[in-house]
């Protein structure tokens, strides 16, 4: 697949409808992690304009930052801390509309204000998670948990 997204018009439910076949395709064959969790960040922040977008992988038992599109962010997180942790922690997406009102809140920028983190799980085993940002209260809702928990499952066996 070349380089480039056909980015869908529409409703946010058909945005992922079109996008998630295409980042399948770009990660598809390719078995540089990096180069494949890039693509997928780029691909989401490009069709959505999502203010943060990227990865954290566990290693020895903190999730690390790994690929990313947007400002610089927080570099390790530990099992429970934050969004990311607990999302961790759980097994479970979290969404969350106003990431002030979260108990533990890791604050990486004052401009975050709503968040969805999403495990990525391999083996019942929590090997990642993507977490999304924005500079908007109650940006994310049902229809990003779906289209991004059906993502992450795709795309498992090329990030991992």
């Amino acid at each position: 697949m070349a380089e480039e997204l056909d980015i869908a018009t529409g409703s946010k439910a058909e945005k992922y409808i079109g996008l998630i076949p295409q980042i399948s395709a770009l990660v598809s064959g390719e078995e540089d992690v990096v180069a494949n969790m890039a693509n997928v960040a780029a691909a989401l922040k490009e069709t959505f304009g999502f203010w943060w977008v990227g990865f954290y992988l566990v290693k020895n038992d903190e999730l690390v930052l790994g690929p990313f599109q947007g400002p610089i962010a927080c570099t390790r997180i530990q099992k429970g801390k934050g969004v990311c942790g607990t999302s961790w922690e759980k097994k479970a997406t979290m969404l969350v509309p106003d990431v002030d009102a979260f108990p533990g809140h890791i604050a990486c920028s004052s401009a975050s204000k709503s968040e969805i983190v999403v495990p990525i799980i391999r083996d019942n085993n929590v090997i990642g998670v993507l977490d999304v940002d924005s500079e908007h209260l109650n940006d994310f809702d049902e229809t990003d948990q779906k289209y991004l928990e059906q993502l992450c499952e795709q795309i498992v066996p090329f990030i991992s």
